[in-house]
């Protein structure tokens, strides 16, 4: 057994860089090796995967698991941003093995490619009727102000049954997720409203098939989490990566001769909604790539690195993980970016970038968080 290589820059840092910058760190940790170590944010150290290969392995791995209570025991919840634990509160990005795929089982029949394409029309519909809003003003406008939040939110409301006239209440609960704890108080007491709402005798959307579909001893309480998340997860994975990709697009003629489905690939791969997987623990002392992991090690794969590695063999990559927390709202979220793409080339195309490409700037939020752009103005009536 050898020690893992000790990164030689923080890969959590918070940095500010041009669109067409790599973070600083990726290159640094795939020189380093397939597993490098490095300081958490919360303290202690975590092992960073930067080989495809081995991160389908560890993706997969039944002693590598996501329940917080492996999380080492001097982490701060907050700090580490953290889900409460399994045992507190049954989620499907903290369950592991059988509870998993039951809970998951629940879930992904309403999250199908067949089901979500029966859906694109609608999509389209929202797309074209904010896009147009938005161009209505004149002049030009910051796509990151209001845009890139409001599409994925009145989205996946709309595919939940939330109604829309709540949606300025979920953009403000998903900002407050940032915030100071009692921020992050009062916006988890919003989504649970915003549940509620979802779930009202009479409503058609997916949370009440949800609602019919997980096990018997799920409270409402919990149900209220689980719809939390599917809101949460919609705007968080989808948000940063919109503004990237409505860059590029608007960027022409770069990417006129694409499909809007490999605009969507491409962009995806370059710029990952999460640079990190969600925080991972060794249920157990196991070995990895030659080194020795104790009980409750910390693990993270390198997906933005892993994307971007030239020397990655062809294949699927790693945007929305891989194995069996494979994330469920891939296809949703892949449809949205599409229909963005199809909307903007037949009803605004004469909408150009309001600055030349290489001014914009992003900014890597830290921790595990992944990186948006900090403005896109752009004229989208040319």
């Amino acid at each position: 057994m050898t020690d893992a290589p000790i990164a030689t820059c923080d890969p959590f840092a918070v940095t500010v860089r041009g669109i067409g910058e790599p973070h600083p760190a990726r290159a640094a940790l795939r020189a380093a090796g397939p597993l490098v170590r490095a300081e958490a944010p919360a303290g202690g150290p975590v092992w960073i995967v930067t080989d495809d290969a081995l991160a389908r392995e560890a993706l997969v791995h039944p002693r590598i698991v996501k329940d917080p209570a492996y999380a080492p025991a001097h982490w701060d919840r907050r700090t580490a941003g953290l889900e409460p634990t399994a045992a507190e509160q049954p989620s499907l990005t903290t369950f592991d093995g059988p509870p998993h795929a039951r809970l998951r089982r629940a879930h992904a029949p309403l999250f199908t490619a067949r089901r979500m394409q029966d859906y694109a029309g609608r999509i389209t519909e929202l797309a074209r009727d904010l896009l147009a809003e938005a161009a209505a003003s004149g002049g030009t406008v910051d796509l990151t102000a209001d845009f890139t939040t409001r599409f994925p939110l009145t989205v996946v409301c709309d595919l939940l049954g939330v109604p829309l006239d709540r949606i300025d209440q979920a953009i403000a609960a998903c900002r407050g997720m940032h915030g100071t704890e009692a921020e992050v108080g009062a916006a988890m007491a919003a989504f649970g409203q915003l549940a509620a709402a979802a779930l009202e005798e009479g409503r058609h959307g997916l949370a009440a098939e949800l609602r019919a579909r997980v096990p018997d001893e799920t409270t409402e309480t919990q149900l209220h989490y689980l719809i939390f998340t599917l809101i949460y997860a919609g705007q968080l994975t989808t948000d940063p990566s919109l503004g990237f990709l409505l860059a590029h697009v608007l960027d022409t003629p770069a990417s006129e001769g694409d499909t809007a489905e490999e605009v969507v690939r491409e962009t995806l791969r370059l710029h990952a909604p999460a640079p990190f997987t969600l925080w991972r623990f060794t249920a157990t002392d196991l070995d990895l790539a030659g080194v020795r992991l104790p009980a409750r090690s910390p693990l993270l794969i390198d997906i933005q690195g892993i994307n971007t590695d030239p020397g990655r063999p062809i294949g699927p990559d790693l945007t929305f993980g891989a194995g069996p927390h494979y994330c469920t709202g891939a296809h949703l979220a892949r449809l949205e970016l599409r229909a963005i793409v199809e909307v903007l080339r037949s009803d605004l195309p004469g909408a150009r970038l309001a600055v030349p490409f290489a001014e914009l700037r992003q900014t890597d939020l830290g921790g595990i968080q992944g990186s948006r752009l900090t403005a896109l103005p752009v004229n989208l009536r040319g």
